[in-house]
């Protein structure tokens, strides 16, 4: 089942006397389980087109549809909630919120959209044991690692049961310990859920898992290949 299509897609940014074509025209689709890599040089478009599919920014021109919703007709606030819904966020920066526990860190989302309590902290527990750290949901993200807090956070991105995950170069700031178990964790989840991955990354480990890997240079696709 396809999750995601990206249609004519373009960016271009005005902030100088010269146009900058940070995204040229990108025609892709994504189905259901996938787990894919966006690669290419520094500059090379591929945050740009991370943002824009998790509707953090808007395009020039083209399309993003998500199981069948052009984002680009949603309002501010419609675009808020359809992102809760449907988009799982990795951050390089963990982005948890400090003063929250592990489990609380989890379930924010899933509070967001009045799921019921005995619901959150089933789905809470399951996914912070598939992430090894189900003794240390009480932790503060103080009290934790890089590589655990961003094991949270990637239990908080698949707490709502997303149609996809965007994982913006999320290996960046751990050791390579950390981060092959991130990618194991990723991989089983991926598996097990069913739900598609989408990283944009520089990291060769991560490319080398990806089943699939998307090039992109001056913000064209030179290359889209299955593994």
């Amino acid at each position: 089942m396809k999750v995601l299509e990206i249609k004519n897609l373009h960016k271009i940014y005005n902030d100088s006397a010269v146009e900058v074509h940070a995204v040229n025209g990108i025609d892709l689709h994504f189905e259901e389980g996938e787990f894919a890599a966006i690669v290419g040089p520094s500059g090379s478009g591929k945050t740009t087109l991370l943002n824009m599919i998790g509707g953090l920014d808007k395009p020039t021109n083209g399309e993003v549809i998500i199981n069948g919703t052009k984002i680009g007709t949603l309002g501010k606030s419609k675009i808020i909630d359809f992102r809760m819904r449907n988009i799982g966020f990795v951050f390089q920066s963990y982005n948890l919120i400090p003063v929250l526990t592990a489990k609380e860190n989890v379930e924010f989302i899933m509070g967001l959209q009045k799921w019921t309590k005995e619901k959150r902290n089933a789905r809470t527990k399951e996914l912070l044991e598939a992430v090894g750290l189900g003794d240390r949901m009480n932790s503060r993200p103080s009290q934790l690692s890089g590589g655990q807090q961003q094991r949270v956070s990637v239990a908080r991105a698949l707490a709502s049961k997303p149609s996809f995950v965007l994982a913006d170069e999320p290996t960046a700031n751990l050791d390579s310990k950390s981060t092959s178990q991130l990618l194991e964790i990723m991989k089983d989840l991926n598996k097990k859920e069913n739900i598609t991955f989408i990283f944009s990354t520089h990291d060769k480990r991560v490319i080398d898992k990806a089943r699939r890997v998307i090039t992109i240079e001056d913000g064209k696709v030179t290359s889209d290949e299955i593994k």
